[in-house]
């Protein structure tokens, strides 16, 4: 563990590669998404960072705000929150114009500026927490923002963002998104804009939330051989190398092959979810091991992702079963 001094107190801070669970039991746990993300805190991101505008000086909304109207409503479907987990990646770096002619080593903390082009967010809800599996599994909501994917080049226009809400392993932080749990990309003018479309999404989810749960359960009801595992290893690997006309024929596969290089080394070594784990190797399994290895993503690209993962986890499950209606069977043959 870390000590920061800061106005004489001692603030205890996670280790690289683990956050500090807010559940009071002050255990440590992963990350919810890697890659080349780091952490910060929401007080830092709104006091110490920079808010870009459009071309015509228009304000953007800002990251800190997006959060709050993500975090307000779902507060209002669900029930209190834990604290934000927040991380971010691809700084933009920059000075203040009276700083223009030092040289980088002379800069001080005042003269720089900063705002990170791409955040991912998530907190769970305090009151829903489930046990499946034997694994506890927290409801999760969050968002993704990344300022690359707006016309910031051109006058004020809609911003993108993308909203999450779904089931969340915490012994791993891997999240099982589905279909009715993740937005897509929404444009936004406002922030009632964002809190419109968030309560669409939380509104609707609410009902069937443990449904969507059950359906992930079911998945362990499923085994894998060792044999049907490289069977569906290969197929995955063969599918990036197909023609577009032969993929669009397919389930959609957009898991690439460092992400299926990760699943078969944690098919081998993870403890939680791989052979060594004990018990069968089931599509949960299956599951768990591609939403581990796609928290690798770039953070714009990470909830699509996962929700392919879980999506063919459940596509399987149904091809083993005989009841493969979208082409799944194809991972098995």
């Amino acid at each position: 563990m870390k000590t920061n001094n800061n106005d004489q107190q001692t603030i205890t801070m996670p280790l690289e590669g683990e956050v500090m669970t807010n559940d009071g039991g002050g255990k440590r746990h992963p990350h919810f998404i890697e890659s080349n993300t780091q952490e910060i805190s929401l007080e830092e991101l709104t006091k110490k960072n920079i808010i870009p505008t459009f071309s015509d000086n228009s304000l953007t909304i800002s990251h800190q705000n997006f959060i709050s109207a993500v975090t307000k409503v779902a507060s209002n479907v669900f029930g209190e929150l834990t604290p934000v987990e927040l991380r971010v990646s691809h700084p933009i770096i920059g000075r203040i114009p009276s700083a223009q002619h030092k040289k980088a080593y002379e800069l001080t903390e005042k003269e720089k500026t900063v705002f990170y082009q791409r955040i991912a967010f998530c907190c769970h809800v305090l009151n829903l927490t489930r046990t499946i599996n034997g694994q506890t599994v927290n409801l999760c909501i969050g968002g993704v923002r990344a300022y690359n994917e707006d016309k910031l080049y051109s006058r004020k226009s809609a911003m993108k963002f993308k909203v999450f809400v779904g089931w969340q392993v915490r012994v791993c932080s891997n999240l099982m998104l589905t279909c009715d749990g993740y937005s897509g990309t929404i444009e936004c003018l406002t922030e009632a804009d964002i809190m419109q479309k968030t309560f669409e999404l939380f509104g609707g989810f609410e009902p069937g939330m443990d449904n969507t749960l059950h359906s992930l359960e079911d998945l362990r009801t499923t085994p894998i051989s060792e044999e049907l595992f490289c069977q569906i290893i290969g197929r995955m690997r063969l599918y990036q190398a197909l023609p577009m006309n032969k993929q669009k024929e397919l389930p959609q596969l957009i898991v690439g092959d460092t992400a299926v290089n990760a699943m078969v080394r944690n098919y081998v070594t993870n403890p939680d979810f791989g052979i060594t784990s004990g018990g069968d190797f089931t599509c949960w399994n299956l599951m768990q091991l591609g939403n581990e290895a796609v928290k690798q993503s770039y953070i714009d690209k990470w909830l699509e992702r996962n929700q392919n993962c879980t999506d063919f986890a459940i596509g399987i499950q149904n091809a083993i079963n005989g009841e493969d209606n979208e082409g799944y069977s194809w991972f098995i043959n």
